[in-house]
């Protein structure tokens, strides 16, 4: 290829990109699979290799993040970034109404409803029709510059076909709720502090000094003003966001322009129905004067526009009252906050406790022991504290004040750069320990279930079980004799010891607790290495081959298999002829259930969304209603009709021990 022609090459795929890009983010239309996608990206990544002296801060490939900054700069907003007045009821909202009618001496001729997106706001400052630089709200006046950060998100345009060369563009970005599900599930199954919420996971992201680490959280972004534009004239907010549109911008969900109050309290209370179905996080909506006259008659006051103001959904739960706050320390050492609770009944089960997730999620919320507080079930799974109902609490609580030891051994506790969590750094702590055996023993691990969390502490505090190479060593006449256990209890136990050897390797690097290694990677590992010995030989090269592996698993692996106390637990348990070998795995690695299609039934030992996700970690879809293309049903106890239905097509049912047998078989019937 010519240098002219792979100009022009570089040009045709930078523009096909973007334009993908667009349908994908902006519209949800695809026109082209992943697949063909990632062919045109790898194309033009080659080009550009070739041809280093085209590249441009505004090509598609710079999406994936570049080096690492020093800092954040701080720079000064042109139009300050004023914050919103809340209201909780329509009586407020109308309040809000009846002042800036008083205000205009009218009614306004119109307002613009549209969701408040639960996200960071940020502004995005174009000239010559390119992203030339993107800042945060900061203190309205000064914020943080992210560009190299915002760059990577792939709704945002880096270069736009049309509208005006120089303009500022405001909006909110956002963690999907379905980025933030995975993201959390992940960080769950290597023992890393789990996000509390998608805005802190967005707000964190956002500020990475490193802007490939941002690139990976996959945020996106809504657009909800146009604050200035060269040439651009227009008399109200929704034809700006109409322009916004044209130009190729992902404007805000659902804006509307309604005529009077009435119509915006019926958009408030449907999209309370619907906001659930949203892949974002929405906690209301954004109620603002249509004309742009009339906003420049009401003005602003210090820290918020007299045009607008945001309409807040009450927070979904239940209240309750903080008992105490205590820490738990898991296998990683992460230091976690939870709530403990005066139990109250939510979406069907009896809620004791809650998590606060980290530190900072507790000093944001200032909740303390004695306060009133509202809970909920994130995902309709985990219990957490949303918000403190402030006016009920008593004179004297006290905050809670971040441990500087580690509650369970006493040593200091660190915070690593560029996380949220306090991590205790002591290796023996006795309850990284526990919790690094309570893991290795459960579900989708070594499972090996005479081994709950009371067994564990026993055998811990009687110097029987020192790690998981132990376990093995453990002796039926010893056990009998321990308070509470007979020979029964200890002949079962150490059957289950003796049972657990046959795991698949996959089991078993997950039950080690590798950091980043979850469920699926564990897979990738067992498939492409098939013995422990293998993978512990595994170089950096080897282990980035692997389609799913990136350089943060591969350096967490060696690093891993690298330090001394891991070689040795390694040999010991190889000695005890822990030593399994993967089966039904090719080594392409490919996930157990990939391509598979579930469907859930019944009640299961684990809620339905847990057990969802674990399926979906491991390769499958997990549908609601059978069909021909179900692969399998999933049949818990009282299963309903789906069952028949699923014998009228010929789908086949599991439990779920068949459905683990189906994850030791890489999907194969066993």
């Amino acid at each position: 290829m010519t240098g002219v022609d792979g100009v022009a090459r570089i040009e045709e795929l930078r523009t096909e990109i973007r334009r993908h890009d667009l349908l994908y983010y902006d519209r949800a239309e695809p026109e082209i699979s992943d697949f063909e996608y990632d062919r045109l990206f790898a194309e033009l990544q080659a080009l550009e290799a070739a041809h280093p002296e085209l590249m441009s801060a505004d090509s598609p490939t710079l999406r994936v993040g570049g080096l690492p900054l020093e800092g954040l700069e701080q720079v000064e907003h042109a139009v300050p970034m004023l914050s919103l007045d809340n209201t909780y009821s329509t009586s407020e909202l109308g309040a809000w109404y009846d002042r800036v009618s008083r205000s205009l001496g009218h009614s306004p001729k119109g307002l613009a409803a549209e969701l408040k997106i639960d996200g960071v706001s940020i502004s995005l400052v174009y000239h010559e029709r390119r992203l030339v630089r993107a800042v945060t709200r900061g203190d309205g006046r000064f914020g943080d510059d992210v560009t190299a950060n915002v760059r990577t998100i792939r709704s945002v345009p880096l270069v736009l076909d049309q509208g005006p060369a120089r303009m500022e563009v405001r909006g909110e970005v956002y963690m999907p709720r379905s980025v933030f599900a995975r993201l959390n599930r992940e960080r769950r199954a290597r023992g890393d502090a789990e996000f509390a919420n998608p805005r802190n996971a967005t707000a964190g992201s956002i500020r990475l000094l490193d802007s490939r680490q941002a690139a990976a959280r996959r945020l996106a972004v809504w657009c909800y003003q146009l604050v200035q534009a060269e040439g651009h004239e227009a008399t109200s907010h929704v034809e700006d966001l109409q322009c916004l549109e044209r130009w190729g911008f992902p404007v805000s969900p659902g804006f509307s322009r309604c005529e009077n109050l009435s119509e915006v309290e019926a958009l408030i209370e449907r999209w309370a129905d619907e906001r659930s179905d949203y892949d974002f996080e929405t906690d209301g909506a954004v109620i603002k004067v249509d004309r742009l006259e009339e906003r420049e008659t009401l003005g602003t006051t210090a820290r918020a526009a007299r045009w607008a103001v945001a309409f807040k959904y009450p927070p979904e739960g239940r209240m309750t009252t903080v008992r105490d706050v205590v820490v738990q320390v898991g296998r990683t050492g992460v230091l976690t906050p939870v709530a403990e609770l005066e139990p109250v009944l939510i979406a069907g089960s009896t809620v004791a406790r809650a998590t606060l997730h980290n530190f900072d999620e507790v000093e944001r919320l200032d909740v303390r022991p004695g306060d009133t507080v509202w809970v909920a079930k994130g995902g309709e799974v985990i219990p957490k504290v949303v918000g403190v109902v402030s006016a009920e609490r008593p004179a004297d609580t006290t905050p809670v004040i971040r441990p500087a030891q580690c509650p369970s051994c006493g040593a200091d506790v660190d915070r690593v750069d560029g996380e949220v969590a306090l991590r205790c750094g002591n290796p023996t702590c006795p309850a990284v320990l526990g919790a690094r055996l309570r893991h290795f023993v459960s579900r989708g691990a070594m499972e090996i279930e005479g081994l709950g969390e009371q067994s564990l502490h026993l055998l811990t505090a009687e110097g029987l079980v020192t790690d998981a190479a132990s376990l093995w060593d453990l002796e039926q006449e010893v056990l009998a004799g321990l308070p509470g256990w007979g020979e029964l209890s200890a002949a079962n136990l150490i059957q289950q010891i003796q049972d657990a050897r046959s795991r698949p390797l996959r089991r078993l690097i997950f039950g080690l607790g590798l950091p980043h290694v979850g469920e699926r990677a564990a897979g990738l590992l067992a498939g492409r290495f098939e013995t422990l010995g293998g993978l512990s030989e595994a170089t950096v090269d080897d282990l980035e081959s692997i389609d799913g592996i990136g350089p943060v698993i591969a350096a967490s692996v060696i690093g891993w298999f690298r330090s001394p106390p891991h070689q040795e637990l390694i040999g010991r348990l190889i000695e005890r002829g822990v030593d399994p070998k993967e089966k039904g795995e090719s080594a392409s690695g490919q996930s157990p259930l990939e391509g598979l299609i579930f469907v859930i039934t019944g009640s299961l030992s684990a809620s339905r969304r847990e057990v969802k996700a674990r399926i979906e970690e491991l390769g499958a879809t997990v549908t609601g209603s059978v069909s021909q293309k179900t692969s399998f049903l999933l049949a818990g106890e009282n299963a309903g009709s789906k069952i028949e239905k699923a014998r009228e097509l010929g789908v086949k049912v599991v439990d779920e021990q068949g459905l683990q047998l189906l994850i030791d078989g890489g999907g194969e019937e066993m």
